[in-house]
């Protein structure tokens, strides 16, 4: 069997390790906006829904979790590609979230989290009115 070096396999098997040994792993996340909602998908597969934790903090969501592995005592590994160890990911919310209706939720190895707008950031429609009607108490805006 013919062994072939490639610098750039290696130098990413290199990467891995390094970041492997970090206290904190990657979550990949999808966030994004539809209609009156905020939603974020967040990549966790493996995990124990158990060791998912998610709050909130004033304008701070963070969402922790924590993959365990096995006990493989007195194996000899031949791979071992899936890091176990903890995961933490914070979001700055702003103040146009309604932090008491956030929902969550765990399946097929993704966390989904449904972050409501609050009312008051929530788009509107503005009435025009034509002509001079100034509300009571707005006259010396008129002039």
């Amino acid at each position: 069997m013919s062994m072939s070096f490639d610098p750039f396999t290696e130098m990413e098997r290199i990467a891995n390790s390094v970041t492997q040994r970090s206290p904190m792993r990657a979550m990949p996340v999808d966030l994004y906006r539809d209609n009156n909602a905020y939603l974020l998908n967040a990549d966790l597969p493996g995990m124990d829904p158990g060791s998912i934790d998610v709050d909130v903090d004033g304008q701070i969501l963070t969402i922790r979790a924590n993959r365990t592995t096995a006990r493989t005592d007195g194996v000899k590994w031949l791979a071992k590609e899936r890091p176990a160890g903890s995961y933490l990911r914070q979001f700055s919310i702003g103040e146009g979230v309604d932090t008491t209706a956030i929902s969550a939720n765990y399946e097929n190895g993704v966390l989904s989290l449904i972050i409501p707008m609050s009312e008051k950031a929530k788009p509107r429609k503005i009435e025009v009115q034509s002509g001079m009607s100034v509300p009571d108490g707005h006259k010396e805006l008129a002039t």
